[in-house]
């Protein structure tokens, strides 16, 4: 704007159309690298959110193994249980054969006795 008589030069319509041009060409441009930045970011959610997916199958089926081997292990609990109980009553009925609980107090006392002499003699 250029300064005539003592008075400014006001801007014509070519100016005016010129400097909305300009400006409509930057927003524009400043518009195309927001959604292109926006597209960058999808992109990388897209790919974590494929990612995590993975992950969520992969623990999905890590879990699913782990629930059938404690199935597996439950099964051999319960066979390992009525082992021992079947051990625990042919024991009783041992020592009931045997004269009850004094001849096995008597035999768990002898055999502490023997342990201890075998380790003194070793250690002396």
């Amino acid at each position: 704007m250029g300064k005539g008589k003592g008075y400014d030069k006001l801007p014509t319509f070519e100016d005016r159309s010129s400097d909305e041009e300009n400006d409509f060409v930057r927003q524009h441009m400043n518009s195309k690298q927001m959604i292109q930045q926006q597209d960058q970011s999808l992109d990388m959610l897209g790919s974590s959110v494929l990612r995590l997916g993975e992950m969520s199958m992969n623990i999905h089926d890590e879990l699913k193994d782990q629930n059938k081997m404690l199935d597996e292990m439950d099964g051999d609990l319960d066979k390992a249980t009525s082992n021992l109980e079947i051990v625990t009553k042919k024991t009783q009925d041992l020592i009931k054969k045997s004269g009850g609980c004094m001849n096995f107090f008597v035999i768990v006392g002898l055999s502490v006795v023997v342990l201890v002499l075998f380790f003194l003699i070793i250690y002396t």
